[in-house]
């Protein structure tokens, strides 16, 4: 008896440890090295900085833990079904008790010896509400791990969208800084004229408000800058100090040819992680009506008990026997409608789950559509402004150039300057949304 409780023991370590493998190798690939020593600078094209957010984001590691857990309780319900072994050891010490008995018409003392007792329990139950949550935990896993998939799929746009702002805001402060160099140039030339007697100091004044208003949009967008760059190290969880060097030009992220790739790719409602997510959703409820059913089904059980009685001293009757083998089957036999009534609502959430995941087909083709119509609108919109850009700032130049000969009026030089700032700012707004779209429509195609 002690090798057969041995070996059942041996049994019950052997599984504890596979199911730690388990889980450990399950995901051991969605685990990171966690913040090490950063680099002073780092210099990442578009796709290396998305790469390295994947990896360093502590949101994403959450997600990568939480389909940790997911496996640790899938074995929790899984280990419930297997064998179960217990042991315990009790020690009585009766301090000199004995006990009176009467035999044969007179009183007789027996002693009561000290004693110890060990026992061990091997036990195990199976029922159909367990193999099911089995298969439940199977279900969870797989939308853990759709989340955490998502979850990466939104900071890679995120990274995109912000990457693309910085390079965008760069491009329009050397813009502007080369604008302020010719504006304040013609401030110069125009307080010479004043200090030599040929023009008049309103003239001057009101260039030195163009420099002004300027140098204010200049500051503004360094600022923007500064706010995008920090924005862009919380995503990538870099140090405030550390130096980015962004490798990528707008024109290679914002081409044609990505634009044009993205609305020529076929779309298949299969790969959308959403509707992923409620596709398993739905069976998630198929299979809670299984388990809902299974309340009505038997458990069956099977424990073998050992008990080993040892006594100190003299006497002691061994009454319980060392071995024991325990068969049972438990049927449930009314509930006053209970159960019942718990099919017939996971019935009714299944049959909500398949409405919602038919509803959720139609709508996402059209979501499809209206993105692809979004990106394509968006693109020519910026292509538009890109171009309104560039002529805005041909013509400031030119204005800039004749005003210097005296070929151009204070007033046009203002509106050119003006027409100048708008366009900028126009520009900026239509390369984000822009960026958008494009993010939008990837994160729903899940490329």
């Amino acid at each position: 008896m002690k090798k057969i409780v041995f070996v059942l023991m041996a049994l019950s370590m052997s599984l504890m440890s596979m199911a730690e493998d388990h889980v450990m190798a399950a995901t051991k690939g969605s685990k990171s090295n966690g913040k090490s020593d950063y680099p002073d600078t780092l210099s990442l094209n578009l796709k290396e900085a998305q790469d390295f957010a994947v990896d360093q984001n502590r949101t994403l590691k959450n997600a990568s833990l939480a389909v940790q857990e997911a496996y640790a309780q899938r074995w929790q319900t899984i280990a419930a079904m297997l064998p179960q072994v217990d042991g315990s050891y009790s020690y009585n010490d009766y301090l000199g008790y004995k006990a009176t008995m009467s035999m044969m018409g007179r009183d007789v003392e027996i002693g009561m010896p000290n004693q110890g007792s060990l026992v061990v329990t091997a036990s195990v139950g199976i029922n159909g509400q367990g193999i099911v949550g089995a298969l439940l935990n199977n279900v969870a896993i797989d939308m853990k791990k759709i989340s955490l998939e998502k979850s990466e799929v939104e900071l890679r746009g995120s990274v995109m969208t912000s990457y693309v702002s910085l390079l965008a805001l760069q491009s329009i402060t050397e813009l502007l800084d080369s604008s302020l160099v010719n504006i304040e140039e013609l401030e110069r030339m125009t307080q010479n004229a004043v200090d030599a007697g040929a023009s008049e100091q309103t003239t001057a004044d009101q260039i030195h408000v163009r420099v002004n208003t300027m140098r204010n949009n200049i500051n503004v967008q360094r600022n923007n800058i500064a706010l995008a760059y920090n924005s862009l190290k919380v995503l990538l969880d870099v140090p405030v100090e550390t130096y980015l060097i962004l490798e990528d030009d707008l024109d290679a992220i914002l081409s044609p040819e990505a634009v044009l790739n993205l609305l020529s790719a076929n779309f298949d409602v299969h790969n959308n992680l959403n509707y992923q997510l409620l596709e398993k959703s739905a069976e998630l409820a198929r299979r809670n009506v299984h388990m809902a059913g299974w309340a009505y089904g038997p458990t069956l059980s099977l424990a073998y008990n050992y008990t080993n009685q040892q006594y100190y001293g003299d006497g002691g009757m061994r009454m319980t026997p060392p071995n024991v083998i325990q068969v049972g089957v438990r049927l449930p036999l009314w509930s006053s409608g209970k159960r019942a009534a718990g099919v017939v609502e996971k019935k009714i959430a299944y049959q909500e789950a398949l409405n919602t995941l038919s509803e959720t087909t139609d709508q996402l083709a059209i979501q499809y559509n209206q993105l692809c119509y979004n990106l394509s609108s968006a693109y020519e919109t910026y292509v538009t402004d890109k171009e309104s850009l560039e002529v805005a700032q041909r013509v400031f130049a030119s204005v800039t150039q004749k005003y210097k000969f005296g070929a151009s009026s204070m007033l046009e030089l203002t509106n050119s300057s003006n027409d100048l700032i708008n366009a900028q700012s126009t520009y900026v707004q239509a390369m984000l949304s822009l960026v958008n779209a494009q993010v939008e429509l990837e994160q729903f195609l899940n490329n």
